[in-house]
């Protein structure tokens, strides 16, 4: 018989996390623990701003499945009786680790991956602000080599400019997190493209894509918000370079890595992504992380204190993370 625990947490931010669309001052997570035969299986979902889900509404999704987790709901069975969300990401990522705990074996290993997980190197967030602002915090972490900036607004080109001039060796991806209209890519994006950026992330909102059918970018783009799950795929072919993998959209790591395997095989590049959280979080990121190109699991960075134990990052390079943790 197992036992499930479900705990509401708030972790505070360093200073507040801006986007296009909101500000956040804390991480808002909800932990899962399945405890079966003297082993314990962790996962933790981050709200994700995409279901509009606050953390009791997360808790009482998973509280209504609490009789079958506990009479041993498998991976499989839960993709059909809770829908995708950070709920599902927390109980799918505990049955792993769950798994892991009472085989011996790592995720890793599990899922089939060719060896043992190996460090990756994330980008560092830069919140959106005045291009002053994002210089300045460019400058202060001229250490990291990849940096995303948060954009969406008017003038981003110079926000863009203010942190180039900044930190003239770093690598640059810019998420505009639905923010822009058809004009302002037309505008911005020749721009951003001789200032060096890499990558643009979901310049539209969701369903409004088509408009980038015929548009020849000078920039790879790559679909966040509108890249949820497998079905989400079809219809961004022609329109994105890449896709934006994040746990608590796909609803937990099973869905992505069937998302990632269908991905690669209609040609998308691979990005991970994660919403502000724990250690706790950002590890089951890492097996995709291995498939992928882009890789945003720096969470924890953006937190006055991380869960413990935690991965290690060792500036932007991060660790796999040890069994005590998770996987």
């Amino acid at each position: 018989m197992r036992r499930l625990t479900v705990t509401s947490e708030q972790w505070p931010l360093h200073e507040p996390f801006v986007i296009s669309r909101l500000t956040q001052l804390h991480g808002e997570v909800v932990v899962v623990e399945i405890e079966q035969d003297g082993k314990i299986g962790r996962g933790e979902g981050e709200r994700a701003d995409s279901f509009f889900k606050g953390r009791a509404a997360v808790v009482d999704e998973i509280e209504s499945i609490r009789d079958k987790i506990e009479a041993g709901l498998d991976r499989d069975e839960l993709q059909n009786v809770l829908a995708a969300g950070p709920g599902r990401s927390a109980i799918d990522c505990a049955l792993w680790d769950l798994e892991a705990k009472m085989t011996g074996t790592p995720v890793s290993e599990l899922v089939g991956l060719d060896g043992p997980m190996k460090p990756v190197t994330t980008v560092f967030t830069i919140s959106l602000d005045t291009p002053e602002k994002m210089g300045a915090d460019a400058k202060a972490n001229i250490h990291r080599p990849v940096l995303k900036l948060k954009i969406g607004r008017d003038g981003d080109p110079e926000r863009v400019a203010a942190v180039r001039e900044a930190s003239p060796d770093a690598r640059i991806s810019v998420d505009a997190n639905t923010g822009w209209s058809e004009a302002q890519l037309i505008d911005y994006m020749p721009k951003l493209a001789a200032l060096g950026v890499e990558l643009v992330e979901q310049p539209f909102l969701p369903g409004e894509d088509a408009m980038l059918e015929n548009y020849e970018s000078p920039i790879p783009l790559a679909a966040d918000e509108s890249c949820l799950d497998r079905d989400s795929l079809e219809w961004l072919v022609g329109k994105y370079e890449f896709v934006n993998i994040k746990l608590d959209k796909t609803g937990g790591l099973t869905e992505a890595l069937a998302l990632a395997g269908h991905a690669k095989s209609l040609g998308f590049g691979i990005m991970i992504g994660c919403n502000v959280g724990t250690s706790l979080a950002m590890a089951p990121g890492m097996i995709i992380a291995q498939l992928a190109s882009f890789v945003d699991l720096d969470g924890p960075l953006l937190l006055s204190e991380d869960r413990k134990p935690g991965l290690t990052y060792n500036g932007s390079q991060i660790l796999p993370p040890l069994p005590a943790l998770w996987g």
